[in-house]
């Protein structure tokens, strides 16, 4: 059973689960008692809003190959002393045209990767792919050259040929990898920050839908004036008049 967990601070919490196989995608709310469905069910029919929402969720495609960036300790001082807690970036994708990035902070280790799976697959996007020369098989680049932006580091994305695979460092190499495309990259900044460094690559992969490239351009339709289209017609029913110019007789001066 797949689960999804909501929860409101002071609204108590919801489990909804959807059984697999079922392709109705028929959902119930599980108030209380666990994800096995002990205890009061409700059906998610009265709010509208909630059943959109819901509608959304299911039929998100939603990638189930996780790799986890980095965990690492973070402190913070206080009157008391250091407190000390643990930020896990986890990036999620398809390889095939979904990724997302998940950044989460919390005093568990356990905790902060779970809720950073749930933020990467909040954050996913679909990222558009194009062609390197001649657009011959499956796209597989980036469409153009787009830049990403986080802190001091600047990630620059330049479409490659098929086959070159990924020109990058690491960090920003497994982002590309879960995307499905081959490019060159061109980092500046402090990249040892490998937050920053993350950030700003899916900040690069998301804006590939940003640029209106002349292949998502719509069909100009031009249509003619009255004029124009209802010419012939204009032409049997009216007749040209011809005005003539009437001098005004000259006054005499003495």
């Amino acid at each position: 059973m797949e689960c999804l967990f909501i929860g409101w601070r002071g609204r108590g919490t919801a489990w909804l689960s959807r059984r697999e196989g079922h392709t109705g995608g028929h959902l119930c709310c599980c108030q209380g008692s666990g994800i096995d469905g002990q205890g009061h069910k409700e059906m998610l029919g009265a709010d509208e809003n909630i059943v959109v929402f819901l509608k959304i969720l299911l039929w998100i495609p939603l990638p189930k190959k996780f790799f986890f960036l980095k965990i690492m300790p973070v402190q913070k001082q206080t009157r008391a002393g250091q407190r000390t807690r643990f930020k896990a970036f986890v990036a999620i994708g398809d390889y095939n045209g979904h990724v997302g990035l998940g950044v989460k902070c919390s005093k568990e280790v356990a905790t902060a990767i779970h809720g950073a799976i749930i933020l990467a697959k909040l954050s996913i996007v679909r990222v558009q792919r194009g062609y390197w020369g001649n657009k011959i098989g499956k796209p597989h680049t980036v469409p153009c050259k787009v830049t990403g932006r986080c802190g001091s580091v600047l990630v620059r994305l330049i479409p490659a040929p098929r086959g070159t695979g990924i020109v990058s460092a690491p960090v920003p190499k497994k982002l590309l990898m879960m995307a499905g495309i081959d490019c060159y990259t061109s980092a500046r900044g402090c990249t040892a920050t490998l937050g920053n460094f993350a950030k700003a690559t899916f900040d690069a992969i998301s804006k590939t839908y940003s640029y209106l490239t002349p292949d998502l351009w719509k069909e100009t339709v031009f249509t003619k004036s009255p004029y124009q289209e209802f010419t012939d017609h204009l032409v049997k029913t009216h007749t040209r008049v011809s005005l003539q110019r009437t001098q005004a007789p000259a006054v005499a001066t003495t």
